[in-house]
């Protein structure tokens, strides 16, 4: 197979500190603001951005969240933010333009700057992006359009910075494309024999894989309530950067 010549450059890196923005809910690191210079990447991601709860989010197989800017201005045309909203809206790491769901798949690798990343999930929306956004619909127009963005876990640490090259050097999974396995996640409508093709894809996050294990077996039940509204929501030690 040829691999495709795809390459962006980043257009911005955002960190976040841990906040209480919301009275009634837990910590959050959503609010995330422009990082300059050059920032280190270790395994966890960027050093000096943190995650609240980290039982839903960071971790080696979500290190770093990518989000394609190219989706604002389709979510400004349909009238589900204000055209003033800018990048880190959604409370992503990496602004870019080129590279979406439907050109990336899963395990690519990347170089980031001169860091080594490859992509492990596509993200699950949680009712966060729908308080920072001020759009109480955003959690389920991420899952029904498929622009959640993706993530990187870091197979080699190094630095980047605005303006860094990304480049894909390795795809592994071709036709496995970041919005098909996302889609098929979070709608659960998935033929068993893809479901269980992707509960072995290796390069796929373990959670994402024990999920698709459950659907080949015929179980698509997964109650998202709490996730997309935050009614059972539970914060632990954040991560130090």
């Amino acid at each position: 197979m040829t691999l495709p010549d795809l390459s962006t450059r980043i257009d911005g890196i955002f960190h976040g500190s841990v906040q209480s923005p919301w009275p009634d809910q837990p910590a959050s690191a959503i609010h995330k603001t422009r990082v300059d210079g050059i920032q280190r990447i270790d395994i966890e991601g960027f050093i000096g951005d943190l995650q609240a709860d980290l039982t839903v989010h960071g971790g080696v197989d979500k290190a770093i969240h990518h989000y394609a800017s190219d989706h604002y201005g389709l979510w400004q045309r349909e009238g589900e933010i204000p055209s003033t909203v800018t990048p880190a809206a959604f409370g992503e790491n990496i602004a870019s333009v080129g590279m979406t769901e439907d050109t990336l798949c899963i395990g690519d690798i990347l170089r980031l700057g001169t860091a080594t990343v490859q992509i492990s999930q596509g993200r699950q929306p949680c009712w966060k992006l729908g308080r920072y956004s001020e759009n109480k619909k955003m959690p389920y127009l991420f899952q029904k359009t498929g622009r959640t963005g993706w993530y990187y876990r870091v197979l080699e640490p190094g630095a980047a910075q605005t303006h860094d090259e990304i480049r894909l050097i390795e795809r592994r999974n071709p036709g496995w494309s970041v919005q098909r396995v996302t889609q098929a996640r979070l709608t659960r409508k998935v033929s068993a024999d893809d479901a269980g093709f992707l509960a072995e894809m290796d390069d796929l996050a373990a959670g994402w894989r024990n999920a698709f294990a459950r659907m080949a077996c015929g179980d698509t039940d997964e109650d998202t309530t709490a996730r997309l509204t935050g009614s059972a929501s539970s914060a632990t030690p954040l991560r130090q950067g």
